[in-house]
């Protein structure tokens, strides 16, 4: 019934398998890809036809967790999975980069790549498994692609490099590195590491790419058993009518307007001379060929053309004559600008601006119950240090709807995030809950390395004790054969029109995170080590501005809130939540402090307030402190009884005041003396087995004889 194929190779110590012909087989190309007990499904269509006048690649590429994979159930009150989690919109975003880049130019046709986790071991991880999965599925389908691509992941261990690790050992690993690519070059690269040098960074992605080779050799080797004939593309020439009037008409003016300086004059004089000739063309075209409006498809190859005239001059410019569009040299950052404090009532506030990109980035402390909860394919988990990016579209003068955070939103916030985490203390040293949000106010390139420069800037004046201050930069590529340029601080249109967008953050000592998207087929080592060697030389000079804001960090925040830790006795945390957490309760509403108690016992005590926290400590202590011989006590009698009084010394624990103990003279009667509700200082003079002795008298004053009265009774 089925003509299913199989391969198999060892890969990391483990077999990878492909197969097909036996899942999903009414899909264009689909693949099951297993590696340990980890299984995916990778599916690839496309539409019947292109779109017509379409100037980009419509690629669609989805990653979908499925919670019966590891045996749980999903959240909710629906019980089924609904939106995808915030790391499946991340897996589906590093699928996509190294995929997106393996097709011809020109090529328009839809295309919906799907990857489903159908097991999950815990060991082996999908997000590797579906860039593999994903290129093998496009290798034998009819679709034409220029793969195979394929990704691992590397950490390390005592100065030795773990290909494919489980997450424990990523956990406990210096550096955590994605890497995809092809058989020639590495097109793909995502990394977070513990300030690890250019250099050892470098030897990573290669020992990466040297595994990837072996995987790409698979996949051709799987593709010829099983694959379908590609069909055959062939991009659409530009109409020779519509590419000799903008040669002629436009062609110096173009050339003029790109190199304009500024962001929005270079954008008003590209967009109104594209205006200008458009509407020449349109009258000309119109009148020549008896039509009463310009077709659609001809407006679009007009604009198409004019973009991509466009791209070349800037291009020619950069390569050739190394000139950029706003007059900077190849490694040459622009203006730089850092402060603190921005904001009035923030707990760490700071606004880094970089040229014509700038971000607003607030920190807030919070207690336990604001860690965020992380549910996934892996077991849940509270996370005490998240970032938040938001990039609104006044940041780029755009007039459009507010939507919720999309992938670009994310996977910049999570790039920013693990650039920062490197630095961040332990919570034994900083117990708080950290939240960073970095709003975006103006955006030209790289406004996600903005954001870990002012999230920098902003942890510090919180004063959070961070190891030192992270910055990041853009570096970009303009590569034109065998020549190329490496841009340092690339703008928007340079990331728009160039090769290459290689993110790295750092501190002074090293890397703590990096990011590379290729838009060509792949970058060799050259060219990595140039970016890397630039962009070193940029960060040390951003970490320079920095520093002139704020070196070391600040104290905490008057209103930022103060904690105070305490390990108590595991057989006290019972007495100090008491019946249905009566006593914890108790000492919350009476206070208004936050109390946080760990099955350790260590127990987490927060407070905006000096006076309220010094109060709840005491209360705490009440519950949870041993009794001592020696120790004094405000009391409340509870009960009288004929021998003595029973009090309350502390929540829970009374102790006998023996009549005995009441006064230096002799009381005949308790009553006359005691009753029950009077508040009075006491002595512990024992604690034997639970049975609790107090003295009164040993905190008074012994009444001094009258002497003169002696001595007269003594004469007689």
């Amino acid at each position: 019934m089925f003509e299913e194929k199989k391969m198999e190779i060892e890969i990391g110590g483990r077999t990878l398998s492909l197969s097909t012909g036996k899942i999903a087989r009414q899909s264009c190309g689909a693949v099951m890809i297993q590696y340990g007990d980890t299984i995916l499904l990778s599916t690839v269509n496309r539409s019947r036809e292109g779109r017509k006048g379409a100037d980009f690649f419509p690629l669609t590429v989805d990653f979908l967790e499925k919670y019966y994979a590891v045996g749980k159930f999903p959240g909710g009150f629906h019980k089924r999975e609904s939106r995808p989690s915030t790391d499946a919109t991340l897996t589906a975003r590093l699928i996509d980069r190294p995929i997106r880049p393996m097709f011809p130019e020109g090529f328009n046709y839809d295309v919906h790549i799907v990857n489903t986790v159908f097991s999950y071991d815990g060991d082996n991880t999908p997000d590797y498994l579906g860039i593999i999965g994903s290129s093998a599925s496009l290798m034998i389908s009819d679709i034409p692609f220029l793969g195979p691509v394929a990704g691992v992941v590397v950490a390390m261990k005592d100065d030795e490099f773990i290909l494919n690790p489980t997450p424990k050992e990523l956990a406990e690993s210096p550096l955590n590195l994605s890497v995809a690519g092809t058989k020639d070059a590495v097109n793909m690269v995502e990394a977070g590491a513990a300030e690890m040098s250019e250099e050892v960074m470098l030897k990573a992605i290669l020992f990466a790419h040297e595994n990837i080779k072996k995987i790409c050799e698979f996949q051709e080797e799987f593709a010829k058993l099983s694959g379908k004939e590609k069909f055959e593309f062939v991009k659409p020439e530009v109409d020779e009518t519509v590419k000799n009037f903008i040669d002629e008409k436009g062609g110096e003016r173009l050339k003029k307007a790109v190199l304009a300086i500024g962001k929005q004059a270079r954008e008003d004089a590209v967009n109104d001379l594209e205006d200008e000739l458009l509407a020449s063309f349109t009258e000309k075209f119109i009148q020549e060929n008896e039509l009463e409006e310009l077709p659609g498809e001809v407006e679009g190859e007009f604009k198409n053309y004019y973009h991509d005239l466009m791209k070349k001059f800037v291009r020619e410019a950069i390569v050739y004559n190394k000139h950029r569009v706003d007059g900077r040299k190849t490694d040459e950052i622009r203006d730089l600008y850092a402060e603190i404090g921005t904001l009035p009532l923030p707990h760490g506030s700071a606004m880094f601006t970089r040229g014509e990109t700038q971000a607003i980035v607030t920190t807030t402390l919070g207690t336990k119950h604001d860690e965020q909860l992380v549910d996934g394919l892996n077991e849940e988990f509270y996370k005490k240090f998240y970032l938040h990016y938001n990039f609104p579209p006044y940041s780029v003068g755009e007039a459009r709807f507010m939507r919720a955070p999309g992938r670009r939103e994310l996977g910049h916030g999570a790039l920013a995030e693990r650039a920062l985490s490197y630095v961040m203390p332990s919570t034994d040293d900083f117990p708080y809950t950290v939240r960073v949000v970095s709003e975006i106010t103006e955006s030209n390139g790289s406004s996600s390395q903005a954001s870990i420069c002012g999230g920098s800037l902003a942890l510090m004046a919180a004063g959070v004790p961070v190891k030192s201050h992270v910055a990041g930069i853009a570096m970009g590529l303009v590569k034109e054969g065998d020549d190329y340029a490496v841009l340092t601080d690339i703008m928007g249109l340079e990331d728009h029109l160039g090769d290459m967008d290689f993110k790295v953050a750092g501190t002074e000592a090293g890397i703590t995170a990096l990011q590379m998207d290729i838009k060509i087929t792949g970058i060799d080592e050259d060219v990595m080590r140039t970016a890397l060697k630039q962009a070193l030389d940029a960060r040390l000079q951003i970490i320079g501005v920095m520093k002139n804001a704020i070196e070391v960090p600040a104290e905490l925040a008057p209103s930022a809130p103060r904690i105070y830790q305490m390990m108590v006795p595991t057989d006290k945390i019972a007495a100090l939540i008491g019946p249905g957490g009566k006593n914890i309760k108790a000492i919350i509403e009476e206070t208004g402090a936050t109390i946080d108690i760990e099955d350790d016992g260590k127990v987490s005590i927060f407070s905006n307030d000096g006076e309220i926290l010094e109060k709840t400590i005491t209360l705490v202590n009440n519950y949870v402190k041993d009794i001592e011989a020696g120790e004094i006590y405000q009391g409340k009698v509870v009960k009288v009884a004929k021998f003595g009084a029973f009090m309350q010394i502390l929540p829970g624990k009374e102790g006998l005041l023996h009549v005995s103990e009441i006064s230096h003279e002799r009381v005949a009667n308790v009553d006359d003396v005691l009753s029950v509700g009077d508040i009075l200082e006491v002595k512990v003079i024992a604690n034997e087995n639970g049975k609790v002795s107090l003295s009164r008298k040993q905190l008074i004053a012994k009444p001094v004889k009258d002497s003169n009265k002696k001595s007269s009774e003594e004469t007689k």
